[in-house]
């Protein structure tokens, strides 16, 4: 079968191919036989019904599904025979021939751009570090007294810190509105859950009292009916308590996990977890700072085929977002092109990266995925389980095998480049949300 390719654009192609009728009508002929030992018809039993019956009513079928078969292993083996790698599906239409014994069809699609690589020396890079010491050992400790704060009864005004239980009705103009009133409605004061207006008319109070004041609503809130208005304020003050740290002993050991109560393995555990951590965001900020680099290695072309089609992933994944979050997305329009140049970013990035995987053997070796999991598997209750339940399931494994494919890239792009090591504080390192 002879083929017909033509560039029209920098990665658009169209390939002309055709298909032989006869042989269709070999295959169609065929299976309409083999479909006639079993078919079912009124009247017939299996084996009997009429072949002219079986081609009036499955014949057009089983032709569309032969000749769909036909033109889609004509277009493979054109492919091959080109060597070409087709991004996206092409789009097939018939055409016109002067020999009514073929089908002609034209497939028009793109292909991967040829990527040349640049001098990974060129390219200028931050690397970020983090040691563990005592000192993050002690501040994660107390992060961890914080989350269990014990509250005592205190019998003086309010302050902040303290965790204050009132009831409250506010009132715009002197009627009540929708979200305005609770009762033993608990916060505490100083953390800016409330209102500037709201925690400083409970700011003083003292248990029992009733205390009314207004309340300045911003202009952005974001209950429309409330925004840049002011409302009357009546709260009645039930409780106050004061935050008490738990001490740092064999109980608050236990409370962790440590059975025994142990403080200097309570330490350990703290510091392996934080270590773990520690190193992860690392990773992920030099990681972070490599991908926003790498596309500098090259200039290429991107197939408008994978945008679109990382676009409506993009696209997708922002609904389900919403979803997750309890918003109604029935009729919310998320429309693919918002996301084409974030897409367009992605595309570049995945095929700059896979073009140096492909030419510097970066691929996940058996090891590397092994040691990996294990370190997964390192903040876990049993890590034997986790380890086998990863390799347990391809895809699971498929997707640590990205992950090591990337902090390969990541590792040679810092062996290659002119690297600038730099800190960066405990405290900065938290705070991200890397």
């Amino acid at each position: 079968m002879a083929t017909t390719l033509e560039s029209t654009g920098a990665l658009e192609r169209r390939l002309s191919l055709s298909v032989s009728m006869s042989e269709i009508g070999q295959r169609v002929d065929r299976k309409l036989r083999e479909m006639s030992r079993t078919v079912r018809m009124p009247g017939f039993r299996p084996g009997k019904v009429p072949m002219k019956m079986i081609e009036q009513s499955y014949g057009a079928q089983i032709q569309s599904e032969v000749l769909g078969d036909a033109v889609s292993k004509a277009f493979s083996d054109a492919i091959a025979e080109h060597n070409l790698r087709v991004a996206g599906q092409p789009r097939i239409e018939p055409r016109e021939v002067a020999d009514a014994a073929e089908a002609g069809f034209t497939a028009v699609f793109e292909v991967y751009p040829e990527i040349t690589l640049g001098d990974p020396g060129s390219l200028a890079l931050d690397r970020v570090a983090c040691p563990v010491g005592e000192s993050e050992v002690d501040k994660t400790l107390e992060i961890l007294r914080k989350q269990r704060t014990l509250w005592d009864a205190a019998a003086r005004a309010a302050a902040d810190g303290d965790r204050v239980t009132i009831d409250f009705a506010g009132k715009l103009e002197g009627v009540a509105f929708d979200g305005g009133t609770a009762n033993d409605f608990a916060f505490v004061l100083g953390e800016g859950r409330m209102l500037s207006d709201f925690e400083t008319g409970v700011r003083g109070a003292t248990e029992g009292q009733t205390v009314t004041f207004p309340v300045a609503f911003p202009a952005d809130y974001s209950a429309p009916n409330l925004a840049g208005k002011t409302a009357e304020f009546e709260v009645t003050v039930r409780k106050i308590e004061a935050p008490r740290l738990p001490e740092l002993d064999a109980d608050f050991a236990r409370q962790l996990g440590v059975e025994d109560g142990d403080l200097e393995k309570l330490r350990a555990d703290v510091r392996g977890n934080l270590e773990r951590e520690v190193a992860q965001r690392l990773r992920n900020r030099n990681k972070a700072a490599v991908m926003e680099t790498l596309p500098s290695l090259a200039q290429i072309e991107i197939p408008n085929a994978l945008v679109q089609a990382e676009s409506q992933t993009l696209a997708e994944r922002a609904r389900e977002d919403f979803k997750q979050r309890g918003m109604d997305v029935t009729n919310m329009p998320i429309p693919p092109e918002a996301f084409s140049e974030t897409a367009g970013k992605r595309v570049r990035l995945g095929l700059i990266v896979g073009e140096i995987v492909k030419a510097h053997g970066l691929q996940a070796k058996p090891d590397q995925l092994r040691q990996r999991i294990e370190e997964f598997a390192q903040s876990y209750e049993n890590p034997g389980e986790v380890i086998r339940w990863y390799f347990s399931d391809r895809e699971r494994l498929a997707e640590v095998e990205a992950v090591v494919v990337e902090q390969n890239v990541v590792d040679w792009a810092f062996a290659k480049a002119t690297v600038t090591d730099k800190p960066i504080s405990f405290d900065e390192l938290m705070a991200s949300s890397n």
